[in-house]
């Protein structure tokens, strides 16, 4: 199988051009930026070519690993490129906007939305999430293969419609990612940062370790992110309405108000993860690791 991999260079078109050449697939990479788009050829020592077409034609496969804000302007390339029979896969964070813009421009083959829910620095395949997002009877058919496919080699697969994944991506990735940028911009405020991150306790380092991993990405996709998640603006309200609240019982000093409310969030999650209370082990385990 020939795998053309548009933006090839990018960090995630990297990993999957790693990926499937470990796995025995043949992979060209593409990309408007020559100079990276050379880097990663020798990086990855794949074929690479600044030409859409040349990348397309004679692919099994085409994996679109571009900027959401960028993502329309590529496809609308592509028809030219396409042959029947193709397929095409996005992996973008985002499912509703590209799975309707590629179904908008795209007639020839099957597309697929697909979100691979782990980054770069992923070291294998293995326990990873991927998120499918079929929306017909073909791409139905297409996402049981990919999905086969990837369990057969570790990963768990959950097939969703583009709206649900959406909707959870927003308090998934959006939520999450503002609270560590939140939690970067008041830590870094403090004159005594490194001296408080190399006395830390375990708590305190995994706050740090999600502070610098946020950050440590790109800020560009982390900003179109925050911009295109539905409903992520009254999630993060939600969170800024509760912050209030806790810090009104830490500023009036209602310890018992906050015994209460913390044991009423335990009881809440030990209904939906009766093993919850492991999870201070484990962070001890993932830090020794």
């Amino acid at each position: 199988m020939r795998v053309a991999i548009i933006g090839g260079s990018g960090k995630m078109g990297r990993w999957f051009a790693r990926f499937l050449l470990q796995d025995g697939k043949e992979v060209i990479i593409t990309g408007r930026n020559e100079p990276k788009l050379l880097a990663a050829r020798e990086q990855l020592g794949v074929e690479a070519t600044t030409s859409l077409r040349s990348a397309v034609e004679g692919s099994d496969l085409v994996l679109l690993s571009v900027p959401i804000d960028s993502f329309e302007e590529v496809v609308k390339q592509l028809p030219p490129c396409l042959q029947p029979g193709q397929i095409v896969i996005d992996i973008t964070s985002i499912k509703v906007f590209p799975v309707e813009t590629m179904h908008k421009y795209l007639k020839a083959g099957v597309v697929l939305g697909a979100h691979p829910v782990f980054g770069p620095g992923a070291g294998d395949i293995t326990n990873q999430n991927f998120v499918l997002t079929p929306t017909n009877e073909p791409e139905t058919a297409l996402a049981e293969k990919v999905e086969q496919y990837l369990t057969a080699r570790g990963a768990a697969v959950t097939l969703m419609t583009p709206q649900e994944h959406d909707e959870m991506m927003a308090v998934i990735l959006g939520l999450s990612h503002f609270i560590a940028i939140v939690a970067a911009d008041t830590l870094l405020g403090f004159a005594k940062f490194q001296q408080m991150a190399a006395i830390g306790g375990t708590t305190y380092k995994m706050l740090v370790m999600l502070v610098e991993s946020v950050l440590s990405e790109d800020a560009e996709l982390y900003a179109s992110l925050q911009m295109h998640l539905p409903g992520l603006a009254e999630i993060e309200a939600r969170f800024q309405r509760n912050s209030k609240i806790w810090a009104d019982i830490v500023r009036h000093k209602d310890a018992q108000e906050f015994t209460r409310r913390m044991n009423t969030l335990k009881d809440k999650l030990a209904k939906s993860d009766p093993d919850f209370r492991r999870a201070y082990e484990n962070m001890y385990k993932l830090l020794e690791r």
